[in-house]
């Protein structure tokens, strides 16, 4: 085992049970022998050595190479205890502490989104084609937290839960304007233009994602309620009775929160409800991973809520909600990497065996950092007034369960039942 990566890890691994191999035929276990055992493999000394230097960005650059293989356990498994183990301000190297602290002092420039960075941070990860997404998303093509309110449910299902539960805070009736900032391919936009007549605007930045969009609310009939613009929310100048904003903020930056917040206080009617959905995290400000800045998602960021919600105070709107979902995630992103393992072959031939790697890290990464580490997702709902929305939160849990009973009647009358 090369020196500096064998230091490393007799520092960081303290429980559970991992084995490495090092490029020179050595052998090491680390741990304290509990837990599943996991043997990593790591292939050329190049990698073990940038590894040792800078762990959060060469680990999985080692494994997008090939040279870093998990020949027993599952990558999941591997992310788990190294995972687990980290927090001790002794485990990282003097190196990967520096390096760490560098990025934290760097961050707001790497958060730096005016419109023309927007795009272009985008379009790097949501313009790969709607296509490859199809291979691991529901039929909805909803590529954010799903909401399991059974454990056993499926991801189609879950995701309908998440958009349901989204329209009960949102205090939806028929006929308001709705402004969706982020709105994807089109999903939410569209099941609320469906199901409560509403006139919905939906704005992004990935030209997939608004043709995807358009092409699905004219083959539903919906063109003339759900309408999806390229543009950026800075320009709006509309104002509406409802916001939603889902899986989009993470895209803002600490630098652009009161600039997003002024401008959806400008949008939103004097009476009007806003739902804001986003990954955060329980713990500590900090700095995006260096992995995901650098290969998936460049200008992003997952905020503190204490770096959010003073913020909100300052531009003069309400808080009215907050709900935490801790392992929804985790949960939605099993879901997604079972699915993409099933069509690798596909995704390999779209892109390359290097790109599904770096997929597959990402994908696992992100479910240990939701079920190991202080990632969670966070729905505030916001309002300009005190006496926008009922004084108690039972209306919500009323209107799903109105919206899952209009459902299974619709389900029976479309299959024929009396």
């Amino acid at each position: 085992m090369d020196r500096p990566l064998d230091r490393l890890l007799t520092r960081l691994i303290r429980t559970g049970t991992l084995t490495f191999s090092g490029p020179g035929g050595t052998t090491r276990t680390y741990g304290d022998g509990t837990g599943t055992p996991v043997h990593v493999a790591i292939r050329t000394r190049r990698a073990a050595l940038a590894i040792a230097l800078d762990p959060m960005l060469a680990a999985p650059e080692a494994y997008m190479d090939g040279d870093l293989e998990v020949v027993q356990g599952d990558l999941l498994d591997f992310l788990k205890v190294v995972f687990l183990n980290m927090g001790d301000e002794s485990a990282p190297s003097l190196a990967a502490r520096t390096i760490d602290r560098l990025r934290m002092l760097g961050r707001r420039l790497h958060q730096y989104n005016p419109a023309g960075r927007a795009t272009r941070n985008i379009q790097h990860h949501y313009d790969l084609s709607a296509d490859f997404y199809r291979l691991f998303l529901d039929e909805d093509m909803q590529y954010s937290c799903a909401y399991f309110a059974s454990p056993d449910a499926g991801l189609d299902e879950a995701q309908l839960a998440k958009k349901r539960h989204i329209a009960a805070k949102l205090a939806m009736r028929p006929g308001l304007r709705v402004l969706d900032i982020g709105s994807g391919w089109g999903g939410m936009g569209l099941y609320l233009a469906r199901g409560f007549d509403a006139s919905v605007t939906g704005v992004t930045l990935s030209r997939d994602q608004h043709e995807v969009s358009r092409a699905r609310a004219e083959a539903e009939g919906l063109a003339a309620r759900a309408s999806f613009e390229l543009r950026d929310y800075r320009s709006l100048s509309q104002r509406y009775d409802r916001i939603v904003s889902v899986g989009m903020f993470e895209h803002v930056g600490v630098s652009h929160y009161r600039q997003f917040f002024e401008t959806c206080a400008r949008l939103l009617d004097d009476d009007g409800v806003m739902l804001l959905h986003s990954i955060g995290r329980s713990g500590v400000p900090g700095a995006t991973n260096p992995f995901i800045r650098k290969y998936i998602f460049p200008g992003g960021y997952m905020p503190a809520l204490s770096e959010v919600l003073p913020v909100i105070e300052r531009t003069g709107l309400v808080v009215t909600d907050v709900e935490i979902l801790r392992l929804h995630y985790a949960e939605t992103l099993k879901h997604w990497r079972q699915r993409f393992h099933a069509r690798w072959k596909e995704a390999a031939e779209r892109f390359d065996e290097r790109f599904c790697r770096m997929w597959d890290f990402y994908l696992a990464g992100s479910e240990a950092a939701f079920r190991w580490q202080d990632l969670m997702v966070f729905q505030i709902q916001i309002a300009k007034t005190n006496h926008a929305l009922p004084v108690t939160r039972d209306y919500m849990a009323r209107e799903e369960a109105t919206l899952i009973d209009a459902a299974s009647a619709f389900r029976q009358a479309g299959s024929g039942d009396d």
